[in-house]
């Protein structure tokens, strides 16, 4: 049977995820948004409040409460769902319980549409795409981190203030990580159809591009030391994102997705469709930001190792307690049988 309607799973409705629900509801791009979360007395309320917001009768979009298994058959399955940071706890700590929620959430949705585009939103977004590929059993094409579009995006808008255009006129990236590692392709720059020198003269002084690869490297952290979080300019990209691939739009973008060269998942251009990265986009780029990709590559494994390390850790520790509380039932019933010939 044709399908007559389009879905879109958020799995978290916290700030993120009810952020990018509402711009979904006020730009449709699909007939439904489901959300997903555990803390069923905030989902309600969630559900409630958007629901709200589809009533004025300017979006023909819905949005309901639902489950994992529900969400496992959506087009696009949104992750917004995290565990935050605990103070004095390690990066690695952090990933490891993420993992624990991601096993989790791909349990609970098995067997997952086949077709299903599966969108990373979570932090940190480049190992989970990473392991998200394999726990999901999607095709790597369908398993797509945000990546470095929001910090790509934040570039664009410093260059446009600079250069006094629309930033959509300008091609400028953020590559490699989502994180401290990031990188900015400075060789690939253009504004209309002048290279970056050209089209603002000031970024050979010294300072400039340090000044503005700082500025967008530490925009969310400033963001969230001010308010807690930062909710609308991600919320605006994964919204974004969708779009592009339920309308298939070819749209070329930064987003993370698995490199086979590199063995890991980081931010590189890529053609965004209704299959997920329809394709990878070449870039050149120059000796020193090769090194900077390759180093960042290379730091990502290294966490990576670590997890994989740390999740094989888990899994002797809980066959150990398995294997003693199977010794404890034995022990229990013997006992019962000794003091039954008694």
């Amino acid at each position: 049977m044709p399908k007559h309607k389009t879905s879109i799973a958020i799995l978290g409705c916290g700030d993120v995820g009810s952020t990018l629900a509402y711009t979904l509801i006020l730009n449709p791009i699909c007939s439904e948004v489901l959300l997903v979360d555990p803390k069923t007395e905030l989902l309600e309320a969630q559900v409630r409040d958007l629901g709200d917001a589809t009533f004025r009768g300017n979006t023909g979009c819905k949005v309901r409460a639902g489950t994992h298994k529900e969400a496992g058959q959506a087009d696009i399955v949104v992750i917004t769902a995290g565990a935050k940071q605990k103070i004095g706890e390690s990066r690695l700590s952090l990933l490891s319980r993420n993992l624990h929620i991601l096993e989790s959430i791909f349990s609970s949705m098995a067997p997952i549409n086949p077709h299903t585009i599966l969108l990373l939103v979570a932090n940190p977004v480049d190992i989970l795409t990473y392991f998200a590929r394999i726990l999901s059993g999607l095709p790597e094409s369908q398993v797509i981190g945000t990546g470095t579009s929001l910090d790509s995006a934040r570039l664009r808008g410093i260059l446009a203030h600079k250069a006094e255009v629309a930033p959509n006129s300008i091609d400028a990236y953020v590559l490699g990580e989502h994180g401290d590692s990031q990188f900015i392709a400075w060789s690939t720059i253009s504004i209309g159809t002048a290279p970056l020198a050209l089209a603002i003269p000031a970024s050979s002084e010294p300072g400039f591009k340090e000044d503005i690869a700082t500025h967008t490297r530490g925009a969310a952290a400033a963001i969230i030391a001010a308010k807690g979080c930062t909710a609308y300019g991600i919320g605006n990209i994964a919204a974004s994102l969708c779009k592009f691939i339920l309308f298939d739009q070819r749209t070329v973008r930064p987003v993370s997705f698995y490199q086979p060269q590199l063995k890991c998942c980081l931010s590189l251009p890529a053609v965004i469709g209704r299959q997920g990265i329809i394709r990878a986009m070449p870039v050149v780029l120059d000796e020193n930001e090769q090194r900077e990709l390759e180093r960042c590559a290379e730091g990502l494994r290294g966490i990576i190792a670590g997890a994989e390390q740390e999740m094989r850790a888990d899994e002797v520790l809980a066959k150990a307690l398995e294997a003693d509380d199977l010794l404890g039932d034995e022990t229990v019933s013997r006992t019962a049988e000794v003091d039954s010939e008694i």
